[in-house]
C-alpha cells in the first residue's frame, strides 16, 4: 500500500486539528493543513517517520517553501508540487511572499 500525504498551506491552519486520513485498498492518503513553512517542515519530518513515501504540496508553496520541504525530507520520500504562479486562496500571492 502506498502511504502518501497532501500538505496544504493556509493562514491559521493547525496541523494537529486540520488533518484527515483517507484509506483505499491501494493508497492511504494523509491530508494535513499547515499555517506556514516552518510548520510544514515539522509536519513532513513527522510524516516521513510514520512511513509516508510520497508528499504532494499544494500550490500555496512557492519555490522557497518547496525547497525547505525537500531539504527536510532529505530523499526519504518523493516530493511533488501542484503549481500556480499565484494562489487564489492566498489573495493572489505566492507563499514565498507570505511565509
Amino acid at each position: 500500500m502506498l502511504k502518501a500525504a497532501f500538505v496544504f498551506i493556509a493562514p491559521e491552519a493547525n496541523s494537529k486539528q486540520h488533518r484527515s486520513i483517507i484509506a483505499t485498498p491501494a493508497v492511504e492518503l494523509t491530508v494535513v493543513g499547515v499555517g506556514d513553512y516552518k510548520s510544514a517542515v515539522k509536519v513532513v519530518e513527522e510524516l516521513v517517520e510514520q512511513g509516508i513515501g510520497a508528499i504532494e504540496l499544494c500550490a500555496g508553496f512557492g519555490h522557497e517553501g518547496v525547497a525547505a520541504v525537500k531539504k527536510a525530507v532529505n530523499n526519504r520520500a518523493v516530493v511533488g508540487v501542484v503549481r500556480f504562479d499565484i494562489h487564489p486562496g492566498l489573495e493572489g500571492k505566492s507563499g514565498d511572499e507570505l511565509f
